[in-house]
């Protein structure tokens, strides 16, 4: 008890109190030097998690404490009595510490706060709570909304829980109890929710009154004939020996309740999925909705059935079992078929990770849904109200238990063997893996329940647990099992094992690869003919030859039967015996056609030869004559002809895939697996991309002959008969012949570009045909802004006809299209300006920008349409001296040239008439306002009879418009400047003018009005109605008439940003698309947008906006500097506001403004929410359009207020809104950054609290980790929470419990999305990335996009991927981020435009695509997760929507913003990771899968468009080595020089030809075509020339050159090595100077290595090659070669800010000499030591395995040739050919490098007083090398040359023994040589850092460089900031006046 009834104060427990007293000595009381302590609020959101109860408590306290600061102190006290008895030792995390700052707090409170209600706790409490009541609760309902409610009773609850324990039960009043029972009684009605507030108490929200809510939700209460769970006990009576049943029955409201209370859902699963269902059947009725009928028809929910069991009921069909989706006779089917669905439901949303094996729900469904048939199958038909079922005592976790944690359990120990990634794929078992189990009808073993024992829970490490035990750990989140390990048998693979090899491009792709290999076969055969030409096939014998091919197919066939069988070897155990025979078969058939095939060809070389044509005219007719070989042939091609044909019959191909019956007749050509069947495409599309391929393939293949292969036959045989007989060097292989090292060395590179140039084929054809398509879809059509001038009268009907659906009433009206007209302007008009207006608020335009591009709302006052303003500027002056200086007669000609410009005509009518208008209202007085309509009616009298110019002096009208202006700008005065006055002295001008100067009979109308009053005249034009000048519709138009009589010429330029532009442009343009046309509202698909988050930045605090890097440059001020004009606009919105503001709150104000400014300007999550958020604006402007009547429409959105009923559309609007679209962004550690103490998590938890305060729409959901003390132990448990915005903090709103924590199964993302799916809605699902960005113009095109669901298509199959087209925004930082720009540009439109659409081979990207939700979610979710193999996890998801049987498509005429690195180091990263994950693509089944099953032409675009592209990469790299190193070879054993002697030989340049097309490649020129063609397509020839131009003036090919060796490294050691990672790149703006150690640590074995290496490849060519004469090609090659050298080189310092400034090169001197020499160890990061740099960089190696070593080692051999070559080519050698010249240099070699190696080592060994010893013993080791330097020059004739031959030897075999020795690793360290190796490789890095650096320092010496390199390579702007930042001092202080 905390008080007693004596009226004295509550004081602590004294076991609290001891408490406090013995932490007070260990540690200092929390501010304790805050004086007004009791004013500070604990922290409720940073309770340690084992606390979290404790939370609500607290946040009642800091709510409650200005209005009563003592019932708030009860309430801590309260909390702090709780937080002791939850965890009494404070063994949780962070509990010490809190309850120490709490009691410290208590502490002082508990004299200092006084009751103010009463004298004592109990009183106060008392009275304050039933005061609470009176006031919040009671009749509260009627007049509250539900959220207010929910937080209200939450309050109450906890008041009342304080309350018991203050107040004694005898001193309870009545009225408190009675009180209390009424909140008891409805607090679980009052409960936060999502979006429907389905059973709270409070004013109905509006969403809850339509007709489709009500209908789904009586549908789901519909229980009243099911059997009701009854729990059953017994007891024994004491006084008889009968037992005593009790039997209680559980209340069910819903479905969801009666299936929760049979299966054991978790009650936050079980509310989310009641409104997910209720939302998905309410929006699908409301599309499909008949009539007005009220109840939920069943055609709704069988189509929703449908959709979400398809997958399912394949499952069943493949494993040729019966579904239990069942129906009894005279069962309710709709009831039935909701139970099944809800069922569903609620096993996908409690599956946590498991949500990522569907067939493993499949099978969890299909016995729980046998379960529920089984209930309702055995009570008695009909089921009555009546009946009950006994069913076990579940609680609400039992689900969870008992079914998903062991699940759970399995995939956690197989990650664990996973080594996080980084062991082989092969040694455990993925998602993948798991889910295939259920591919089988064996996993029907596991029966039901699941046996903990079967086969499936058995792990490599550990007999499975009793199911006790395990359920335990899983639910505690423990991982380390108690028991002890028996090992058993490594589990087997399923279906697939991901080796490391290259083999695998073969293995995915062999068909693509055995057309190449004999293509090329067929080609060599034809150029080796005498005739050289293609005639040659028609002749006897070529042709035989040509036959031969069958040969090669044979054994290409075997290699691939036998790599099925190698490289799935540890799937076997898993195989059904059908696949193992099959396996078998294939091999043994493949070795038997290995065999015949080859003697039988053999054979038929001894037969008569035949032609081509002979060979088939005689075929039928003497087939006895013909050889065993021909027939063998043909029966070898029958498998092929059958393909062939079903190539042409794809409907017939995917009835047989897709058919259990008949699947056997493709069981020979593909291997049985549940996904990849009926994957064709349609007849029409397969015409398309097949005719495509067979035009690339014609070129290609014609290229390859004519240019690389038939120039350099003629050489070959030449060489091939020449004898060659003096040779530089020792010959290993004397007896060779035929010259067989040259020819290798020769056609090595050209069989190289051979398979690599078809890469380039594609790009060209693929961009020539991208472009014709996107012409043909009329983009660029609007591409500038006197374009959209000269289309802008056409854009409302296109927007009529795309956005803007009529009603049924107005579809008929065809009599009335003037009206119609006219609302469709109006129509326009609101979206045009919000449009308009969205952009000024996000300051792209200024408010000028604004008036003259305000399209004004259409009214009954202008007859003629209002256009904007920057249309008709200087219409009117123009129309004016037109009229003045006509000297014409007639009327009719001054109104043809005016009427001839329709703007013109448009602007002259309304400005007459808006003026008419404005000086009519704003005349008092009614003889006045006779005096203008006199006026007018002369006007409109002389027009109507052709007098105009008789009647009128048109020479005075620009006296008129010169006051008319001042009359305006009069009216337009601020009020400190207004002045009534002037203005009437001005009006009674204008009239004066009017009726004296221009009308020629003026002084009529003024005899005709006779202005008197009592007598007494007055003065005309006195009595004006200035209150006009506070209304708003007024007074807009005459700002509006003022803009048309001022506005120049030049404001036909508005907007002057070029990204205003840009989304103008595309929005007219896109208004002329090919789009569906876009349903109402209400009709529309509904849909949520789900974005991941991590701890990427949320908004940018003041302190990061003010942090200067090293160069004095703050984020601020380098956007001032990139955005000038948008940083003008931002002052200018901003100034009216800080103006009206307090002028404390001034600087605080200005500074958030600046915060949101530059914050919207990165890549943030608020600027992702802005514009996702667009979305619902969009739909509720909308809505406005819709439900408006004519008069609200033209009246205008903005004005809507004045409307009675404004109110209430406005929350019929959000509500429709709100059931059509759902925003959640997965902020993965937001629980974590609530409980930090870290100051920026800490920002962002309040940053992303802001958000959801200031979008009521959007929602966080996070997994939430919390520690719970359980038999004494603490354990971790995790939750998925989703959280919306409440009235100051976060209210929760679902909790789901998981079976341990979701992220450390697989990749973070996908991982992040899978948790937070369940709480999306809707059926479609927009994936957009934290890096993105929406405008408001295109939000409007959502629904649009939508409706591409239902097209129809050729295939009559609908899409299951909307692909969107993306803009990069991140294109002015730099020339680098231009570069990235246009690259990702051209990436997203024009090369998914033609993947799409021919190709049929788009896939999802990651980005803005929207994806059929209730297709993917019952399918895996929208990506995998598996660790390493899934790293680009994004892609993967398309692999899965394509093989399940998805259609995937692209649209163009919707965009969203997207954001890309901007800096070389960043790029790099992401680079790196593309290649990584495409390397891990390659091992993957998904790409294995989709080689086979796809169509020979699609799996050509597959592979060029995947992993095809990054292998072409390094063959790319491949082929410079293989050029060089085969031209090292012919230099140095002295063969070039033999074979030079022959001048036909000499004056061949095929080789140089053919090497060229590697140059293409290297330049990246075959990237830039498609980047070229999309600019000239969207922006014209001009731009894209010049940009062009500026590219490469910009070193654009450096870059590309440079991201060419990142590509081929990354790649070539993912599939090697594996070391893939998620390398996070930080997306900000990246403006400060890299050093040079740190370009070192992430460049050096990546390209500085290979760079070096061909550098000196290139030196020895250049110094041993024998030709003088060099041709131009050969200049060329030798160019693009040193070319690419330069780049991998120099490129990271080239793109470096400052990277040739003196003062940051001698900084990065000193700091690489730092980190060179600083000893590594445990915790010193690489960037602070080069030991542990090299000792990461080299990780990769301690995981490869056994066949990645040998692969290292052997690569590494090349670099011994180096010696071998060089040493017989040194003077000293004397031109001997001896072996033991090789071996003396390995003495000498060896010599050297032991006395290198010693030398430190025994300088670190002696005794410091032997130093002079050891200095003595240099010295001699030196002058011992100079004597034999000195004696080798003088007897052995020794040359300077030979000295620097002799270093371009040693190094490479150094080099070489490094690379041997980290190979060998384990084995050096065993031997204790681990250390001299170390040192070995810091001596390399060393010198290769030296020769690096010293060109950086020789440039940075002239200060021009590194100028030119800060203009030429960054934003103008900036460099132009730059400069003055190095002059003025304060140069980025904020100002604003």
């Amino acid at each position: 008890m905390a008080s007693t009834s004596s009226g004295k104060p509550t004081r602590l427990p004294s076991h609290i109190d001891s408490e406090l007293k013995e932490k007070s000595q260990i540690m200092p009381l929390p501010m304790e030097d805050q004086p007004n302590l009791h004013e500070i609020p604990i922290d409720s959101e940073s309770v340690p998690s084992s606390l979290a109860a404790i939370i609500p408590i607290l946040r009642v306290a800091n709510e409650i404490q200005k209005e009563n600061p003592r019932v708030a102190f009860l309430c801590r006290h309260h909390a702090t009595e709780k937080a002791h008895t939850m965890d009494p030792t404070s063994s949780g995390r962070g509990v010490r510490q809190f309850k120490t700052h709490l009691l410290h707090r208590l502490d002082r409170e508990d004299d200092k706060i006084k009751c103010t209600l009463s004298t004592n706790d109990p009183e106060e409490i008392q009275l304050f709570y039933q005061q609470f009541y009176e006031e919040n609760i009671k009749d509260a309902e009627h007049r509250k909304k539900p959220e207010e409610m929910a937080n209200t009773f939450q309050t109450a609850t906890v008041l009342y829980e304080v309350l018991k324990t203050v107040v004694p039960s005898w001193e309870l009043e009545e009225k408190t109890e009675r009180y209390a029972k009424d909140v008891e009684g409805k607090k679980e009605r009052s409960k936060h929710f999502n979006i429907l507030p389905l059973f709270a108490i409070g004013v109905k929200p509006a969403i809850m009154e339509f007709p489709e809510i009500k209908a789904a939700l009586q549908a789901l209460r519909n229980v009243d004939n099911l059997p009701k769970p009854r729990i059953h006990s017994t007891q024994g009576v004491p006084d008889d020996s009968s037992v005593m049943s009790t039997d209680s029955v559980t209340s069910v409201n819903d479905i969801f309740d009666w299936l929760s209370s049979i299966f054991g859902f978790q009650k936050g699963n079980v509310e989310n999925q009641r409104e997910h269902l209720i939302l998905l059947l309410a929006n699908m009725y409301i599309r499909n909705k008949q009539s007005d009928h009220r109840e939920l028809d069943s055609a709704t929910v069988q189509k929703l059935k449908d959709e979400i069991f398809k997958n399912y009921t394949s499952w069943c069909n493949y494993l040729r079992c019966e579904t239990n989706l069942k129906f009894p006779p005279g069962c309710d089917t709709k009831q039935l078929e909701l139970i099944y669905i809800g069922l569903y439901l609620l096993i996908w949303g409690e599956a946590s990770n498991v949500r990522l094996m569907p067939e493993c729900l499949c099978y969890i469904f299909h016995n729980m849904a046998n379960k529920v048939y089984g209930i309702l199958n055995s009570n008695v038909h009909p089921v009555s109200g009546g009946d009950t079922y006994e069913a076990a005592d579940h609680d609400e976790e039992s689900f969870l238990k008992e079914v998903i944690s062991p699940i759970y359990q399995v995939l956690l120990k197989e990650v664990k063997r996973s080594k996080g990634g980084k062991a082989s794929h092969s040694r455990w078992r993925n998602y993948d893996d798991l889910n295939e189990y259920f591919w089988s009808d064996r996993c029907f073993r596991l029966g039901w329940p699941m046996d903990p024992k079967a086969d499936f829970f058995r792990h490599s490490e550990d007999v499975i647990q009793p199911a006790t035990e395990r359920d335990n750990q899983a639910t505690a989140g423990k991982t380390k099992p108690e028991t002890n390990f028996v090992e058993v048998q490594t589990k087997p693979k399923t279906n697939f094992v991901e080796v490391r090899t290259f083999l695998h491009l073969y293995r995915s792709f062999n068909r693509m690869w055995i057309f190449f290999i004999l293509s090329l076969q067929v080609m060599l055969i034809i150029a080796w003919s005498p005739s050289r030409s293609l005639a040659a096939f028609f002749d006897a014998n070529i042709f035989r030859r040509v036959l031969s091919i069958f040969v090669t197919y044979s054994f290409l066939n075997f290699l691939q039967a036998t790599l099925d069988i190698i490289l799935a070897w540890n799937t076997w155990k898993n195989l059904t015996f059908s696949q193992i025979l099959r396996n078998i078969l294939k091999f043994a058939v493949a070795l038997v056609w290995a065999v015949v095939l080859p003697i039988g060809y053999f054979g038929s070389l001894q037969n008569s030869t035949t032609g081509f044509a002979k060979f088939f005219s005689s075929l039928a007719w003497d087939w006895m004559n013909r050889s065993f070989y021909n027939y063998a042939v043909l029966l070898y091609l029958i498998p092929n002809s059958v393909s062939v044909v079903l190539f042409f019959l794809p409907p017939f191909r995917r009835c047989i895939e897709r058919s259990n019956r008949i699947s056997f007749l493709m069981w020979w050509a593909q291997p049985k697996t549940f996904v990849g069947r009926g994957m064709d495409a349609d007849i029409f599309s397969l015409l398309k991309y097949t005719a495509f391929w067979i035009i690339v393939l014609i070129c290609k293949l014609a290229f390859s002959f004519y240019v690389e292969i038939l120039p350099l036959v003629g050489p070959t045989k030449l060489i091939m008969e020449t004898p060659i007989d003096k040779l530089q060097w020792h010959e290993l292989f004397p007896n060779g012949t035929y010259n067989v090292g040259i020819v290798i060395a020769i056609w090595a590179p050209i069989v190289l570009v051979y398979f690599m140039d078809v890469q380039i084929w594609f790009a060209i054809f693929s961009t020539l045909f991208g472009a014709i398509y996107g012409a043909f879809s009329r983009l660029g059509e609007i591409r500038t802004l006197g374009m959209l001038r000269s289309r802008f009268k056409a854009v409302p009907s296109a927007f009529k006809n795309r956005l803007a659906p009529l009603a049924k009433e107005d579809s008929k009206r065809e009599h009335r299209e003037r009206l119609l007209d006219r609302k469709t302007i109006a129509k326009f008009s609101q979206v045009w300006n919000e449009f308009i207006y969205s952009m000024r608020m996000e300051d792209l335009i200024s408010n000028r920008d604004r008036d003259l591009l305000l399209l004004p709302y259409s009214s009954g006052d202008v007859s003629v349409v209002q256009w904007p303003p920057f249309l008709l500027a200087s219409k009117i002056p123009i129309a004016l001296d037109m009229a003045k200086d006509f000297k014409g007669k007639d009327d009719d000609d001054l109104f043809k040239k005016i009427t001839s410009d329709d703007y013109m005509h448009s602007a002259v009518i309304e400005c007459y008439q808006t003026l008419r208008d404005i000086i009519h209202a704003l005349l008092e007085d009614e003889s006045d306002r006779m005096y203008l309509r006199n006026i007018c009616y002369e006007v409109e009298q002389s027009i109507e009879h052709n007098r105009f110019i008789n009647r009128f002096k048109m020479s005075e009208l620009p006296q008129f418009s010169e006051k008319l202006k001042k009359f305006l700008k009069l009216l337009l005065a601020e009020s400190e400047n207004f002045s009534e006055p002037q203005i009437i002295n001005v009006l009674q001008d204008i009239m004066e003018i009017i009726t004296q100067d221009i009308m020629v009979d003026g002084h009529e109308i003024l005899e005709g009005v006779h202005h008197t009053q009592d007598g007494k005249t007055e003065q005309r034009f006195e009595r004006l109605a200035f209150q006009l000048t506070l209304n708003k519709s007024w007074t807009e138009k005459v700002v509006r008439l003022h803009l048309l009589l001022t506005v120049k010429e030049s404001a036909i330029n508005v907007p002057q940003n070029l990204e205003a532009r840009r989304r103008i442009t595309f929005f007219a343009n896109s208004l002329f698309m090919n789009m569906p046309k876009a349903p109402k509202v209400q009709n529309m698909l509904s849909f949520s947008v789900l974005t991941p988050y991590f701890k990427e930045d949320v908004l940018y605090s003041e302190d990061e906006l003010k942090k200067e890097n090293e160069d004095g440059i703050s984020t601020l001020f380098y956007l001032q500097k990139i955005y000038p004009d948008e940083w003008t606009n931002f002052l200018e919105r901003i100034k009216d506001v800080i103006k009206e503001s307090k002028e404390e709150n001034r600087e605080k104000e200005k500074m958030e403004f600046i915060r949101h400014w530059v914050s919207y300007r990165g890549q943030t999550l608020a600027r992702t929410v802005r514009g996702m958020m667009y979305y619902k604006q969009a739909l509720e402007l909308q809505c406005f359009l819709e439900f408006a009547d004519d008069e609200a429409i033209l009246g205008g959105y903005r004005n809507f207020e004045i409307f009675e009923d404004h109110k209430v559309f406005q929350d019929c609007a959000q509500a429709l809104a709100d059931l059509k679209f759902t925003y959640v962004v997965s902020c993965q550690v937001y629980g974590n950054q609530k409980k930090s103490d870290d100051a920026r998590d800490r920002s962002c938890y309040i940053n992303i609290l802001n958000l959801m305060l200031t979008n009521p729409s959007l929602r966080v959901a996070y997994i939430d980790e919390r520690e719970e003390t359980i038999q004494g132990k603490s354990q971790k448990f995790y939750y998925s929470v989703l959280v919306k915005g409440g009235e100051k903090l976060d209210e929760e709103i679902y909790r789901i419990k998981l079976p341990g924590s979701p992220i450390d199964i697989g990749e973070g993302t996908p991982e992040n999305q899978n948790h937070a799916i369940i709480f999306t809605r809707g059926e479609a699902l927009q994936t957009i990335d934290m890096n993105q960005d929406n405008y408001f113009e295109e939000a409007f095109k959502m629904r649009n996009v939508l409706e591409e669901f239902l097209q129809p298509r050729h295939s009559q199959c609908k899409p299951t991927i909307l692909g969107l087209r993306e803009h990069i925004f991140t294109g002015s930082f730099s020339s680098l981020a231009q570069f990235v720009s246009n690259q990702e540009t051209s990436v997203v439109t024009i090369g998914q435009r033609i993947l799409a659409n021919p190709l049929r081979v788009r896939f999802h990207y990651g980005h803005s695509d929207i994806f059929d939700k209730i297709f993917h979610i019952t399918r895996g979710g929208i990506s995998k997760a598996s660790k390493g193999i899934n790293l680009i996890e994004n892609i993967f998801a398309g692999f899965n929507s394509t093989l399940r049987g998805g259609f995937i498509t692209h649209h163009e005429y919707i965009q969203v913003g997207k954001g890309r690195d901007v800096g070389m180091n960043q790029l790099t990263l992401f680079e790196a990771k593309l290649a990584n994950g495409n390397g891990e693509q390659t091992l993957s089944r998904d790409v294995y899968r989709l080689g086979h099953q796809f169509d020979f032409y699609r799996m050509l675009s597959f592979y060029f468009t995947t992993v095809g592209s990054y292998f072409s990469s390094m063959l790319a790299v491949l082929t410079v080595y293989a050029f060089l190193y085969g031209r090292m070879y012919l230099v140095l054993s002295g063969m070039e020089k033999q074979i030079l002697k022959n001048p036909s030989i000499q004056q061949s340049k095929a080789l140089e030809g053919a090497s060229a097309t590697q140059s293409i490649f290297q330049f990246g020129l075959w990237m830039m075509l498609p980047m070229i063609m999309e600019i000239d397509l969207e922006k014209g020839f001009r731009t894209a020339l010049s940009d062009f131009m500026i590219m490469q003036l910009q070193l654009v090919s450096v870059f590309f050159t440079f991201q060419l060796g990142t590509k081929a490294h990354y790649f070539g050691r993912a599939i090697l090595h594996g070391s893939s990672k998620y390398r996070a790149t930080g997306q900000g703006f990246f403006v400060f100077h890299t050093r040079f150690a740190d370009n070192y640590m992430l460049y050096s074995r990546s390209h500085f290595v290979k760079a070096l290496e061909l550098f000196i490849l290139m030196i020895i060519y250049e110094a041993y090659r024998q030709s003088s004469h060099t041709s131009d090609l050969d200049r060329f090659i030798s160019f693009s070669m040193w070319f690419l050298v330069a780049s991998w080189l120099f490129a990271p310092f080239v793109f470096n800010p400052y990277g040739f400034e003196w003062q940051k090169t001698v900084d990065d001197w000193t700091n690489w000499k730092t980190w060179m020499g600083n000893r590594g160890g445990v915790g010193i990061p690489p960037d602070k030591s080069w030991e542990s740099w090299w000792d990461e960089e080299h990780q990769h190696l301690r995981y490869t395995n056994i066949r990645g070593r040998v692969l290292e080692i052997i690569l590494a051999f090349r670099f011994f040739v180096y010696q071998y070559g060089i040493v017989y080519n040194l003077h000293i050698a004397h031109h001997s050919k001896s072996f033991m010249v090789y071996g003396l240099s390995w003495l000498v070699m060896v010599t050297a490098f032991l006395v290198v190696m010693t030398l430190p080592m025994v300088r670190r060994r002696v005794d410091t007083n032997i130093q002079v010893l050891f200095r003595i013993l240099k010295a001699l080791l030196f002058l011992g090398f100079m004597s034999i330097i000195t004696v080798l020059f003088v007897i052995r004739r020794l040359t300077i040359s030979d000295l620097f031959a002799a270093i371009l030897a040693v190094f490479p075999t150094g080099w070489a023994l490094l690379l041997v020795g980290q190979a060998c690793g384990p084995l050096l360290k065993m031997i204790g040589l681990w250390d001299s190796l170390m040192e070995l490789a810091r001596a390399y890095d060393y010198i290769m850092g030296l020769v690096i650096f010293m060109p950086l320092t020789i440039f940075s010496w002239f200060p021009f460089v590194s100028e030119f390199q800060t203009r030429m390579f960054y934003n103008q702007a900036f460099s132009r900031g730059v400069q003055i930042s190095m002059i003025l001092a304060g140069k980025d202080k904020i100002k604003i006046n």
